[in-house]
């Protein structure tokens, strides 16, 4: 298929098209770089530079005779969020919603969207099946939620979609890892700590209501992220329309992944407990079963284990990341 990645050159969306390339698709990617890496590009993609939010580069990409979309392109910090909630409605909302217009003039009625586990807010009841009610507690939730809204409406005209909510990511599939500046995701930034590259790093909140009094979250190996989204692509040709948990279904504190860490690289790693951060839910833990059942997804490589050994074997072979 002649597919079309926004945010191709970020974290989960440049192994997403590399699975895609791997799989035989040909793969458009569109991403302006603010965040992304263009060394992330997978070889054999085309590539768009520019914003989701300008619909001349929107037009530009998907007038090649895309067949679909994969939306990755995002702003994803949590706490980010709560200091900026326009930018994120504008980047988020706005600019999917030009996506989408963009998409209904060149007649491509698919759409699989990168959403998140951010939409459930603080969950009454774990695991969070698809059903439970969204109440986020950010404006990156808000903004992510928004947007599902959005894709249920344009249903109307025909669009079928999958809304994949995420939680999670982490690992490396070996050519590709993480790598954002500044670093906000809890187990790159603890290798970092590991390998000596910061001293110590805060756990924000330490009198949460878990084992260890630290958030509990659910960790998914990006490359299982990226088999879903290409199984997802097949099931929304067939006719399937809706939401999707993706999760490892198994929850860690960030005590856990601490010791983890330590565990798999044999270095002590330096912390403290600081205030809680706004925005953050106390646990969050996936059911994945509709997924499973509705794609016939199978996770090969989500242990916490394999996430992190992973991604420290891609951070020792990439000290710099993407750069050069």
């Amino acid at each position: 298929m002649r597919l079309c990645v926004t945010g191709g050159a970020g974290y989960i969306g440049s192994v997403v098209a590399q699975t895609l390339v791997d799989e035989g698709h040909d793969v458009t990617i569109v991403d302006n770089l603010s965040t992304g890496h263009e060394a992330a590009i997978p070889k054999g993609c085309r590539f768009v530079k520019g914003d989701i939010r300008d619909e001349r580069t929107v037009i530009k990409a998907l007038s090649q005779g895309i067949e679909a979309v994969l939306h990755f392109a995002a702003l994803s910090v949590v706490a980010d969020s709560v200091e900026r909630p326009l930018d994120y409605f504008d980047n988020n909302a706005g600019g999917t919603l030009r996506i989408l217009q963009a998409m209904k003039q060149c007649d491509i009625d698919r759409i699989i969207f990168s959403s998140s586990a951010a939409v459930y807010g603080d969950p009454d009841r774990l695991p969070i099946e698809e059903t439970a009610p969204c109440c986020p507690t950010s404006p990156y939730g808000h903004s992510k939620l928004f947007v599902e809204r959005m894709l249920r409406s344009c249903q109307a005209w025909g669009l079928r979609f999958a809304s994949l909510r995420y939680f999670n990511a982490g690992g490396s599939t070996g050519v590709h890892g993480e790598h954002h500046d500044p670093e906000s995701h809890l187990i790159p930034i603890v290798l970092d700590v590991a390998l000596g590259k910061r001293k110590q790093f805060s756990i924000f909140g330490g009198d949460y209501d878990t084992e260890d009094g630290t958030c509990v979250r659910d960790y998914i190996h990006v490359h299982d992220l990226a088999v879903a989204h290409v199984l997802a692509i097949d099931a929304v040709s067939k006719g399937f329309s809706g939401i999707l948990n993706l999760g490892s279904d198994k929850a860690f504190t960030v005590l856990e992944v601490v010791k983890t860490v330590q565990r798999v690289t044999g270095r002590e790693v330096a912390h403290h407990i600081g205030p809680r951060r706004p925005g953050d839910p106390q646990a969050l833990l996936a059911s994945s079963k509709l997924a499973q059942r509705t794609l016939g997804w199978v996770k090969t490589c989500s242990s916490l284990e394999e996430i992190v050994r992973s991604a420290y074997k891609w951070r020792l072979e990439h000290p710099r990341g993407y750069s050069r």
